[in-house]
């Protein structure tokens, strides 16, 4: 078989480094999967056997590679990785989805991707430029949720908005209207929250779109995390939603 690259945005595959995310996208996705890479190390391991019988079961390669695992995570204790290759999905327009413009932190959305599935967000939406949410640090952080969601990336928010006009849109910025509790209580769905850039949030236009929610915090913080915001965020239009 042809020789593993270095990770970029470009190559048609991708990693998922670790027992666990390599062990998600083995049990959900298995047809993405084109080899099993293991450490020589994790002879005995539970994790390591259990995704070498889940390989077998599929049929999907199995190669030793140390070197290679080290490459791919960039630590000297990563016992597995699963290749996989790169598949877009298709958005379900009935249900709510998130919206990530312009995010630049991998390990930022690794951990929205899997506050998302946990709360039961599946529809995703990246807005670029943004981090590559097939980066192997991603992939990481997200604990293999990544696998579990419908994820697109879209060139720009108005391709996404002209595929989805009909979900209300709640843009989360700084300058809102509305404070979060108060957006929750009365929700229009299908709808979609808008969360921006680490650095830079959402541009002023998105103040227009729809309705700007603001998560209220002390004066001795500028703002939150990006991925604390979401799960405020998510937390809240679910509970109150429902």
């Amino acid at each position: 078989m042809p020789a593993l690259e270095a990770y970029r945005r470009e190559l048609e595959y991708a990693y998922a480094p670790g027992i666990f995310p390599a062990m998600e996208v083995m049990q959900k996705r298995p047809e993405l999967v084109r080899r099993l890479l293991l450490s020589g190390k994790a002879e005995g391991h539970a994790g390591a056997d259990k995704l070498r019988e889940l390989a077998d079961r599929h049929g999907i390669r199995i190669e030793i590679a140390d070197k290679a695992l080290s490459r791919i995570s960039g630590k000297e204790n990563c016992y597995a990785a699963a290749v996989f290759e790169k598949r877009p999905s298709d958005l379900d327009k009935n249900t709510d989805h998130i919206v990530l413009h312009h995010i630049a932190d991998a390990g930022n959305l690794g951990t929205i991707l899997r506050t998302a599935l946990g709360l039961g967000y599946l529809d995703i939406a990246i807005i670029r430029p943004a981090v590559d949410p097939y980066e192997p640090k991603a992939v990481r952080a997200s604990m293999g949720a990544l696998f579990g969601l419908r994820l697109r990336e879209y060139p720009d928010f108005e391709t996404y908005r002209n595929e989805n006009p009909d979900h209300a849109a709640y843009p989360f910025m700084l300058d809102g209207s509305v404070m979060l509790d108060d957006a929750a209580k009365e929700i229009t769905r299908p709808c979609c929250l808008i969360l921006g850039n680490e650095g830079a949030g959402l541009p002023p236009e998105f103040a227009a779109l729809g309705q700007p929610v603001r998560i209220p915090h002390s004066g001795e913080i500028d703002s939150l995390n990006l991925s604390i915001a979401a799960a405020i965020g998510m937390y809240a239009f679910r509970r109150k939603g429902d």
